[in-house]
């Protein structure tokens, strides 16, 4: 049986995984990293249908917080036709209006008597904030009706939320929130709804870049095209079966086992926690997991349509859905963000159905384009089933009934995948769960960061489980902090500057 040695592994070619790899090159460590997946990219990869229509593992957009994770993209794809730069144009479709993101500081457009239940609200909130200032909330649902009311938190985010994370409100903490969750200001929103007017844009992605080509799956692949081929091994082979803690040694699927001094996991923390033997206090950690760590899965559903999209949402990139004429919560226009994301329209496609499945396909040829695409996310859990058989079809006719399609569009173009783990759910136990699993994992040298990998949401965009990965190689080689895993409203409140990538390695 064959045997590696080295002083550090790393788990996953997500962002995660690579960020620590790039830095463990960057400080000439000895280490590999292994992934059983054919190549980069993890949560942030991009799948290419038959028909030639990119789509990707859910929303992602790049923005950052850091100047070294800007370092390496721009490293990874460095021209300026790699790229392209968009205005966030946003909204979401409630009571049959598109009313701008975000919606708690845009009920200037939404029906009069739904204005009046808001403003109400408002006003209720902000009076009980100033007569119990040392109050804070405990729960998601005590935190919207203390900032925005029961008037927004019935119309929009109770039904909305619940969509997101496949569970209530209600379930979850609010110390995760920081700048994920817009807090209105009331007087503003009343100046606004009496001039008849809406707010600008908010939030760290107001404004973002997307990948040319190759989806943002691209991006990663180029960055892991950075990293020597030395140290990076990829295939079903490379998949870890099993962790011997106290042994400090992986077993891999091939029947290799990998023995290393420190090792940085990016895998689902419950699913190392159930891989790993010889661990002082395992069931005390494996416990915590399955008592305070809560997840929802994630379907992705992908369409492609022949023509060009309905006027309503041109401009349009990605919209919110809270009501119940549709089982996404989300759906991306993705051909907005690169024509690259769609065949050319000398292409030719048959197609599948019409948006509206009752109307018959008329001419079953191959035509050309021109195309456009839609991308949907679904959540599911054990609270918020899923019909897996007709998903599909629900969400088609969910596109329609919407108006992000018309009846008589042509369908030429269907992706689905579903997600086990798609969103690592701030619960109401996880802070203490984590508090009891990672020291447990810690203890031994295994370092368990990135998405699901430490369960921090409000650290698990591309650039904070890049930036996870950078500083857990930091940790893991010298000791140094981790800021992002211990200090996420320090990392998201200041932009982190100091950290460079050394270009002359």
């Amino acid at each position: 049986m064959a045997s590696t040695s080295v002083d550090l592994l790393i788990a996953g070619a997500g962002p995660t995984g690579l960020g620590a790899a790039k830095r463990a090159q960057e400080q000439k460590a000895n280490f590999v990293l292994v992934d059983k997946a054919a190549e980069a990219g993890g949560l942030a990869s991009t799948a290419k249908t038959d028909q030639g229509f990119l789509f990707d593992v859910g929303g992602h957009v790049i923005f950052s917080h850091y100047a070294y994770f800007d370092d390496v993209i721009h490293e990874a794809l460095p021209n300026e036709s790699d790229w392209f730069t968009h205005e966030r144009v946003s909204y979401v479709k409630s009571r049959g209006k598109w009313v701008p993101y975000p919606y708690q500081n845009n009920i200037s457009v939404i029906p009069i008597e739904d204005q009046s239940k808001a403003i109400d609200g408002l006003i209720d909130a902000a009076v009980t904030r100033a007569q119990t200032p040392h109050i804070k909330p405990k729960t998601f649902d005590e935190w919207i009706v203390r900032q925005m009311g029961e008037g927004i938190a019935d119309i929009f985010m109770r039904p909305y939320n619940y969509k997101v994370w496949a569970v209530p409100t209600t379930h979850m903490q609010c110390n995760w929130l920081g700048e994920r969750v817009a807090a209105p200001n009331p007087k503003l929103v009343i100046q606004n709804v009496l001039h008849k007017r809406t707010a600008g844009n908010w939030g760290p992605n107001a404004t973002f870049k997307f990948p040319a080509r190759d989806g943002t799956g691209g991006i990663w692949k180029a960055v892991a095209k950075t990293v020597s081929p030395n140290y990076l091994r990829f295939g079903e082979e490379n998949g870890i079966i099993s962790i011997d803690a106290k042994g400090k040694t992986v077993s891999l699927k091939s029947g290799e086992t990998i023995k290393y001094k420190k090792f940085i996991s990016t895998m689902p923390i419950d699913y190392t926690l159930s891989i790993t033997k010889n661990v002082d206090g395992i069931d005390g950690a494996k416990k915590a997991a399955n008592d305070g760590l809560v997840y929802s899965s994630t379907h992705v559903v992908g369409v492609g349509y022949r023509g060009v999209p309905p006027p309503d949402i041109k401009g349009m990139c990605w919209l919110y859905f809270p009501e119940n004429d549709c089982p996404f919560y989300r759906c991306t226009v993705f051909s907005l963000y690169s024509p690259y994301n769609v065949p050319g329209e000398s292409h030719k496609t048959k197609t599948i159905q019409m948006s509206d499945n009752s109307k018959p396909v008329t001419d079953k040829s191959e035509r050309p384009g021109p195309y456009w695409s839609l991308m949907f996310e679904i959540s599911e859990s054990h609270m918020k089933p899923v019909n897996h058989d007709t998903i599909i079809q629900d969400t088609i006719k969910g596109a329609v009934a919407t108006g992000m399609s018309r009846g008589d569009d042509e369908v030429v173009s269907i992706y689905h995948e579903r997600f086990d783990h798609g969103y690592p759910t701030p619960s109401l136990g996880r802070d203490d769960a984590l508090k009891q699993i990672l020291p447990v994992l810690d203890h031994h040298d295994i370092l368990s960061r990135g998405r699901f990998g430490s369960w921090k949401y409000e650290v698990g965009n591309q650039d904070h489980s890049f930036m996870l990965g950078v500083e857990a190689a930091d940790y893991a080689l010298y000791g140094v902090p981790e800021m992002t895993l211990n200090y996420p409203d320090i990392i998201n409140g200041k932009p982190n500057k100091e950290r460079r990538l050394n270009r002359e390695m």
